[in-house]
């Protein structure tokens, strides 16, 4: 019997191709079911915030910023049936009282369902907190971001699947004359690609199976310049919802700062006129637009103007914003250090947020009737010969939970109640940018935040 070496060659590759078929597919499938218990993860974050948290439901602002902070839309029934809805129009039809989870931890994505012109995988999650209790908040995520997921995570591995399965046809259909030279010739072009140069490689003059390969490697380098430019793209997205993070927790603090200071001028109308607390308030607006200002900057190049700061006037700056605050809440806030310490070279706005986070971290861990000291000092190091400005924030709190407290300065990583868990995480993002330094410690009842800062070269 003849076996040609056509079919001893097609057939390993034949079997090589279902293979990668398979793999391609199976790996498909798992990233599909990857993406979907993320975004129930997702879900389920949400839920646990809310049904453990004391955010007020019933304000629809609130409701609002949820949708925005995780992209998907809430309906919350109440116990005497009133709704509050972020949808343009109610569902046509809703899971069943038997499909509503008592408990987060059990939440799951149910059927598609409708609402409007849109699609909407739904899940429902009965409230057992205060005011709340019995409320049925349900979570409806947007059908098509799901599948925009779905697609971006399994496309890769079909693509793979395809190109290699294509390569390996082509392989099987054109031995010829020159066919290993043209192969070894299309290998060190594959490998240059591979190394990172996606420009396409030029084409044979014959028009063959081969030729048909290189044009689709051509295809395959300009997909992958395409997906390293959209990773490039999530990466600065990512950033930017950090950023929007931190901008919200600057906002947070800012306003709170100025409603006190408000209320504390209408407590003491009384008194002879004194502007002091609502010149506050106006200095936390200021400070909230140059937050919002270097928010819209952000996608500019460079790095901030950088120049010759004096850390004690941002303290002073930052100790005035905050002492309404602390005069409300019954805190101590005191200050100490010389004003002739070296400048330090930085952004003026940035550190000032280092300070405002720093500080009001420091304000928050003391709680009412708490005491908050704030100090600075030059420090000479030897060797190498440097001289740097250390701030120090002292707190007589209880100090960071055990849980959190390796882990204190990374994003998200609270041990508040009400707490984002951005405000220390941005302070070190803001040291470590100016070449300086953050570290903590508890000692003797107190809680002390240490920041360093290198002086600018005269």
């Amino acid at each position: 019997m003849r076996w040609r070496i056509r079919s001893q060659l097609l057939l390993p590759l034949l079997v090589l191709l279902v293979g990668v078929v398979g793999l391609s597919v199976g790996l498909a499938f798992t990233a599909a079911r990857q993406v979907r218990q993320q975004i129930e993860t997702r879900v389920r974050d949400v839920a646990h915030i809310v049904s453990e948290g004391k955010i007020p439901l019933a304000q629809s602002h609130v409701l609002l910023w949820i949708k925005y902070l995780s992209g998907a839309d809430y309906l919350l029934i109440q116990q005497n049936g009133k709704r509050m809805s972020t949808l343009a129009s109610d569902p046509e039809r809703l899971p069943p009282a038997e499909e509503v989870s008592d408990d987060w931890r059990t939440l799951q994505l149910g059927p598609p369902l409708r609402a409007g012109s849109n699609t909407y995988l739904c899940s429902g999650l009965r409230l057992h907190r205060g005011a709340d209790f019995g409320d049925v908040l349900y979570i409806l995520y947007p059908e098509k971001l799901w599948k925009d997921a779905l697609w971006e995570a399994i496309w890769p591995f079909l693509l793979l699947g395809g190109s290699v399965g294509a390569a390996s046809v082509a392989l099987a259909v054109s031995l010829g004359q020159g066919l290993s030279r043209r192969l070894r010739e299309l290998e060190r072009q594959t490998r240059r690609i591979a190394g990172g140069d996606f420009s396409p490689v030029p084409l044979p003059r014959r028009n063959d199976e081969i030729r048909d390969l290189a044009q689709s490697v051509n295809d395959m380098a300009g997909r992958l310049a395409q997906f390293q430019e959209t990773t490039k793209r999530n990466e600065r997205l990512q950033l930017l919802g950090q950023i929007g993070g931190g901008l919200a927790h600057q906002l947070r603090n800012g306003l709170t700062g100025a409603r006190l200071a408000v209320q504390l001028f209408l407590r003491e109308c009384a008194k002879p006129m004194d502007t002091s607390a609502l010149e506050v308030a106006l200095r936390q607006l200021t400070l909230l637009e140059a937050h919002l200002k270097r928010f819209l900057d952000l996608g500019r190049d460079g790095e901030g103007r950088r120049e010759p700061c004096s850390l004690p006037a941002l303290v002073h700056e930052a100790v005035a914003l905050l002492q309404p605050q602390c005069r409300h809440a019954g805190i101590e806030l005191r200050e100490s250090g010389r004003t002739n310490v070296p400048l330090v070279l930085g952004d003026a706005g940035q550190l000032q947020q280092l300070v405002l986070n720093v500080l009001g971290n420091a304000i928050e861990a003391a709680g009412p009737g708490g005491v908050v000291e704030v100090r600075w000092h030059e420090q000479t190091q030897p060797t190498p010969p440097s001289s740097s400005v250390v701030l120090e924030v002292r707190d007589s709190g209880p100090g960071p939970k055990p849980e959190v407290a390796d882990r204190l300065f990374e994003p998200f990583v609270t041990d508040k109640s009400e707490g984002v868990g951005l405000g220390l995480a941005v302070a070190r993002q803001v040291a470590e940018a100016h070449g300086g330094r953050i570290a903590w410690h508890h000692r003797d009842g107190w809680t002390c935040f240490c920041v360093e800062l290198p002086q600018a070269v005269r």
